[in-house]
C-alpha cells in the first residue's frame, strides 16, 4: 500500500509493528514445496517408475546380453550396460520436473503459492532445492541398484565390473546429477509454457528425438549441435562407457549441460517475474 502525495510516495508496509506477524522467508517456502511435492500422487509414482525403469531394465538387459558380451563375437563393453536403464529413467525425471511446475498453473495453487510467498524467486529456489534433491537420491539409488542386479549375471560369465573400476563410480553418482539437471530443465520449459502436455512434449522430444537427428546434419557442425543438446552433453556422466564414442568427455559434457539448465531457468525465471500467476 502506498501513500502519495504532491511531492513523495512512501511506501508502508502493512505488516510492521502487527503483533503475530512474520515474514515468509526461504524455511517457510522450502517446507511448503516439500509438503506440495509429496502430497501428490504423482510424485510417489514417478518416483517409483523411476527406480522400476532404471534398476529393473538395467537387470534385464545385463541377464540377457551378458552370455553374449562374455564371447568373442560381442563389440560393446558391459560397462555399456550398466546404466542401461537410465536412459528411460529419463522420461520419469521429465514428467516429475514439468509437473513441480504446471500442476499449480493448471489447479491455479499458483495463486495461493504466490500470495503465500510474494517473492517469486524464493518460491522457484524453493521447488528447485527439492526436486534436485528427489531426483538425486533417486537416481543415485536406482543407479547403484541397477548395477549390483546387472554386475550379478556378468559376474558369472566372469566378466564382473568393480565399483572401482574407471568411470563406475562417477556413472552412478552421474546418474543421479544427470537426473537432477534433466528435472530442473523440464521445469524451466514449464515455467515458459506453462501446460503440462507441450512442456513434456518440447523436452522429450528435444532429448530423444532431435537429439539423435541433428548428428544426420552434414558436415563437422552436425557433429557439434548433436554433442551440444542437452540429452547428448548431459548423459555422458551418467554412463561407465557410453555406446557413442563422439561424444564429449563426461565432465566437459555435463558442465556444457549444467550451463544450458541454468541459462533456461534464468529465461524462466524472468517470465516467472513478469508475467501474471
Amino acid at each position: 500500500m502506498t501513500v502519495t502525495d504532491l511531492s513523495t510516495t512512501v511506501a508502508l508496509d502493512p505488516d510492521r509493528n502487527v503483533p503475530g506477524v512474520r515474514r515468509q522467508g526461504f524455511a517457510d517456502a522450502l517446507r511448503a514445496e516439500w509438503i506440495k511435492f509429496w502430497t501428490v500422487r504423482s510424485t510417489t509414482w514417478s518416483t517409483v517408475m523411476l527406480f522400476v525403469l532404471g534398476a529393473g531394465l538395467t537387470a534385464l538387459v545385463c541377464a540377457t546380453s551378458a552370455e553374449w558380451l562374455a564371447s568373442s563375437e560381442a563389440d560393446e563393453s558391459p560397462g555399456a550396460f550398466l546404466t542401461w536403464g537410465m536412459m528411460f529413467a529419463q522420461i520419469t525425471a521429465i514428467v516429475l520436473g514439468t509437473l513441480t511446475v504446471t500442476t499449480e498453473y493448471g489447479t491455479g495453487m499458483i495463486r495461493a503459492t504466490l500470495a503465500a510467498t510474494p517473492k517469486r524467486g524464493v518460491v522457484l529456489a524453493a521447488k528447485a532445492v527439492v526436486l534436485t534433491v528427489t531426483l538425486f537420491v533417486a537416481g543415485t539409488v536406482t543407479a547403484f541398484a541397477g548395477y549390483f542386479a546387472g554386475n550379478w549375471f556378468f559376474e558369472n560369465e566372469g566378466i564382473g565390473i568393480a565399483l572401482g573400476e574407471e568411470g563406475v563410480l562417477r556413472a552412478m553418482f552421474g546418474s543421479g546429477l544427470y537426473l537432477a539437471g534433466l528435472g530442473l530443465f523440464a521445469a524451466a520449459v514449464g515455467l515458459l509454457i506453462r501446460h503440462t502436455a507441450a512442456a513434456l512434449s518440447v523436452v522429450l522430444g528435444l532429448v530423444f528425438v532431435v537429439g539423435n537427428m541433428v548428428f544426420l546434419l552434414p558436415g563437422a557442425w552436425g557433429e557439434w549441435i548433436g554433442r551440444l543438446m542437452p540429452g547428448n552433453a548431459g548423459s555422458g556422466v551418467a554412463m561407465p562407457v557410453s555406446f557413442n564414442p563422439g561424444l564429449l568427455d563426461p565432465w566437459v559434457g555435463f558442465a556444457v549441460f549444467c550451463g544450458e539448465v541454468a541459462a533456461l531457468l534464468l529465461v524462466g525465471y524472468v517470465v516467472f517475474r513478469r508475467r501474471d500467476a
